[in-house]
């Protein structure tokens, strides 16, 4: 059972990657690199829509939003780029993974201007 669920986590890993590249290929149309974007960045992000402190729920995202996000991604992409970019993430699962810095500022920043939205909201509400 316990081989089962890595070689699944595993697979969806590879597959958050394939998507990775994706995004970059030019053959790929816009609003899929638009919603492929927002799956990879949900799946490297480190906030959930549920913590994953809260018990049970907290994982519910990641087994049930990532992966149905992935598949709708997949979708909308081209099978040349997909086999492509299968291709380049099995590569790269081998070298080990991306450091993209920028995208990883870009999503603080994002969530940042999200909490501080929020808490402006809330103190709004609570005046």
């Amino acid at each position: 059972m316990l081989n089962k669920i890595r070689a699944w986590a595993k697979n969806l890993k590879k597959y958050v990657f394939v998507l990775y590249f994706a995004y970059k290929d030019h053959r790929v149309p816009w609003y899929a690199k638009v919603f492929t974007a927002c799956v990879v960045a949900y799946a490297f992000s480190p906030i959930d829509l549920i913590p994953d402190f809260i018990p049970v729920f907290g994982y519910l995202d990641d087994i049930i939003i990532v992966p149905l996000g992935i598949k709708l991604a997949l979708k909308m992409i081209p099978k040349a780029v997909i086999k492509d970019c299968e291709e380049k993430a099995e590569e790269l699962m081998v070298k080990g993974k991306p450091k993209n810095w920028l995208v990883g500022t870009l999503i603080i920043i994002f969530w940042g201007i999200l909490l501080i939205w929020g808490s402006m909201a809330i103190y709004q509400y609570i005046k």
